[in-house]
């Protein structure tokens, strides 16, 4: 005969649990704290909160309870505020001499952003403690414990570290020797590229004039999807076919190709959406988001029938990859991407198509016929 248990929601801040009598479920319920048996009703009740819910779920999970669904709903809600309270918290205390810092040195705003996220993360983890009184062994177990709880990637845990060392290092001024923190190395993960043909795909899939500007300027001139929405029309040079990319990564500025074919489609497309400031803009007026220009791609990608798992950055990767196919200069691809150092650029040479053609197998020497 299976044995029934059903938790649920009470009256009067109570949990109701109800089933037939056994004597181990008897032990069960007569182990949590302030229980009830309520005679008129026939079932027992416990106090509604998390601990004790949490509690009732490990007794009783050998039996498959039957568990309200409004239970799990309320327990999700009661974690949130926790987590709420606590950001409030954190917030509260947070230095506002970081944001100082951050802003007189021209961070740019993602920086900002992220550095804030993530230092926020690290008083949350020590919450209560005053952010200066944090040693270096206290950075070290939360480094860790990003590591071997969280599962946190490579450069997330990259990120933690840098926010970390700019509020003790820049902020309060302390030398690295203090805290110094060992970092993860870095994957050497190949760019993934899209050949040639899986490009034309892609291409021919969009036609939506706007959104075919968009992903074609990609491709032709190896912008950033940053770069992209921050484009505005006194950027581009149609004259001479050219593109003034902004304070780009590290706030460079840097000239980019405007593709010929691209050229007939942005006069057409000026003429029909007469953007104001921003080559593309929402319809509000504003720039275009990022989010949106996302869901563009892997819609083409999607119809395209494209296996490969591919994002708006494989099309920066296969413009670099497909210039050094066909010859042109690897430091001349430097300058359009805008990379600082030439190692950077270099690893496109790895994943060429023309590199692997030159060197033949061992096999293909043998005569085996």
């Amino acid at each position: 005969m299976k044995i029934v248990v059903k938790i649920k929601k009470g009256l009067s801040n109570r949990i109701i649990v109800q089933f037939p009598y056994h004597p181990v479920l008897l032990q069960k319920i007569k182990s949590v704290p302030d229980y009830q048996w309520e005679p008129d009703n026939k079932y027992w009740s416990v106090p509604d909160d998390t601990a004790t819910f949490q509690q009732l779920v490990l007794l009783f999970q050998q039996f498959s309870p039957e568990i309200d669904p409004a239970l799990f709903k309320e327990q999700r809600r009661y974690a949130n505020d926790k987590k709420r309270e606590t950001s409030l918290k954190c917030a509260a205390e947070f230095p506002t001499e970081f944001m100082d810092t951050l802003n007189l040195k021209r961070y740019s705003r993602n920086t900002i952003r992220t550095y804030k996220k993530q230092f926020i993360s690290f008083l949350r983890y020590y919450s209560g403690t005053a952010p200066n009184d944090i040693c270096e062994e206290q950075i070290r177990q939360y480094l860790l414990y990003l590591v071997n709880e969280k599962k946190v990637s490579q450069s997330y845990q990259n990120l933690a570290i840098n926010a970390i060392k700019f509020y003790y290092e820049q902020v309060l001024g302390r030398p690295t020797k203090t805290y110094y923190l060992q970092r993860p190395k870095r994957e050497n993960k190949l760019p993934s590229v899209l050949s040639e043909e899986d490009v034309t795909r892609l291409l021919k899939t969009i036609n939506n004039l706007k959104h075919r500007c968009i992903i074609y300027l990609a491709y032709s001139s190896g912008l950033r999807l940053s770069e992209i929405v921050n484009l505005r029309i006194s950027d581009i040079d149609l004259n001479r076919k050219l593109i003034l990319v902004k304070a780009g990564k590290g706030k460079k500025d840097r000239i980019s190709l405007l593709s010929e074919t691209l050229v007939k489609y942005l006069v057409e497309y000026h003429e029909k959406y007469r953007p104001r400031v921003w080559l593309f803009e929402g319809q509000d007026g504003g720039k275009y988001s990022k989010r949106s220009v996302q869901m563009i791609f892997h819609k083409a990608l999607a119809k395209s029938k494209i296996s490969m798992k591919a994002s708006m950055h494989t099309l920066r990767h296969s413009f670099a990859t497909h210039l050094l196919e066909r010859g042109t200069d690897i430091r001349y691809i430097q300058e359009l991407l805008g990379h600082s150092n030439l190692k950077t650029t270099v690893i496109y040479t790895h994943v060429s198509k023309n590199t692997v053609d030159k060197i033949k197998s061992p096999l293909d020497n043998l005569d085996l016929e």
